[in-house]
């Protein structure tokens, strides 16, 4: 009887992989980050070392905050199996009208704030309204948006650019978190690292997101362990908490010795957290990958799936505004012309993140990485002074290259 219950108790064995059939396995998911890391060490090394300056890296993050942004929002929608073509042209008419409200009406900041994300909101929510409830394609419902809403845009900035914002408005885009610690802490850490200053607040985010990434792994590996679901391999999981703690701590560093964490990188981080939880972790987040894999499947299994489409529109919108408020005051100005084509970058990365066109696959994770690639591109193309008719042809051809490598993998596993 005790040997049944022992047996009956013991944890169930883990299966793994080796290294080689682990990353065959996942090829997509890791491939996407190898890339990254390729492209950051290509372009440090014929930029002479530009591309990872402090400031260069300050400049990324604020330079793709709002693509970010929307590229949040833009994943849930895919992976529902829509797309949503508007979203460059509601973020320039958001800050359109937050420029108008505040600059001309002088209005409040706060309230043309809160202002901006409900008309987002209630902009994504009426485009959902059609595609949900009519049936009405997405890419015909959002490709009408986009001509309104830049319209709009056109029609409330009376085709002038409209600024410069209050300061207190900029803070969104150009702030950046105040150093809580002592002043001497920096300047001694200043000496040990033969720079002129150190934002040590910068510096200590750094190494906490590290070790929280450390005890994230090791909890879900425990997990994995005890339920027996198969995990990668030891010394992969080691390579590669190692190698994103070591680019956080290093991110962060960088950030220290300029001006610290801007502020837009605590916004950029909190909804990264906030949708990665609730795509992943929540009841709602699998609710919309099975509508995206199979929305007649979803539907029979009891899913509303009108009403989660349409949500998934209304939080794009809200996005969208938030992205175009970012935007509008990292311009200092709103103009005619704010987010055009802009939808393309947070479409493709995306895309390049790895989702389907087809819906039902992708990750928060992956979109913000795709984001960066891209962004890591742009910018490494701008050092080298590549003209931008080629940066635009380099785009194109990198997110066609990474939908016939997503098509490829899908055909080798089918």
């Amino acid at each position: 009887m005790e040997v049944a219950e022992s047996d009956t108790n013991a944890a169930p064995a883990v299966r793994t992989k080796g290294i080689g059939a682990y990353i065959s396995a996942n090829l997509r998911q890791y491939g996407l980050l190898f890339a990254l890391i390729a492209v950051m060490v290509f372009f440090q090394i014929v930029t002479d070392g530009t591309l990872l300056r402090a400031v260069n890296v300050t400049n990324l993050l604020l330079q793709n905050s709002y693509i970010i942004i929307m590229a949040l929002g833009m994943l849930v929608v895919i992976v529902s199996g829509n797309i949503d073509l508007s979203v460059g042209s509601v973020m320039g008419f958001i800050g359109a009208l937050a420029a108008v409200l505040i600059v001309e009406l002088n209005q409040p900041v706060i309230l043309t704030i809160l202002i901006c994300l409900v008309t987002g909101g209630l902009i994504g929510a009426a485009q959902g309204y059609w595609v949900a409830y009519w049936k009405i394609p997405s890419f015909i419902v959002t490709l009408a948006g986009m001509l309104v809403f830049r319209g709009l845009s056109l029609w409330l900035l009376e085709g002038q650019s409209v600024g410069p914002f209050p300061k207190e408005f900029q803070l969104i885009a150009t702030g950046f978190v105040p150093d809580i610690f002592p002043a001497g802490l920096g300047v001694w850490l200043a000496e040990m690292f033969g720079a002129r200053k150190v934002n040590v607040l910068a510096l200590v985010t750094g190494i906490a997101a590290a070790a929280l990434v450390v005890w994230i792994g090791l909890r879900q590996r425990a997990q994995n362990k005890a339920y027996g679901i198969e995990d990668e391999p030891k010394s992969f999981f080691i390579a590669r908490t190692a190698i994103i703690a070591a680019a956080l701590i290093f991110v962060m560093y960088k950030l220290s010795l300029f001006r610290g964490m801007p502020n837009v990188l605590i916004t950029m981080g909190v909804l990264t957290v906030i949708y990665a939880f609730i795509t992943e972790t929540t009841t709602v987040g699998r609710r919309i990958y099975a509508l995206g894999g199979n929305q007649k499947a979803a539907k029979l299994s009891g899913i509303k799936t009108e009403r989660l489409t349409f949500l998934a529109f209304a939080n794009m919108g809200v996005l969208a505004a938030a992205a175009g408020l970012v935007f509008a005051a990292r311009l200092n100005t709103a103009t005619p012309k704010a987010g055009f084509a802009l939808e393309l970058d947070v479409i493709a990365a995306v895309f390049i993140g790895g989702a389907s066109m087809s819906g039902g696959v992708g990750t928060i994770v992956g979109a913000v990485v795709g984001a960066f690639l891209m962004g890591v591109l742009n910018n490494g193309m701008s050092i080298m002074g590549i003209g931008i008719d080629y940066q635009q042809m380099i785009k194109g051809l990198v997110l066609l290259a990474a939908v016939i490598f997503d098509v490829y993998n899908k055909n080798k596993q089918g």
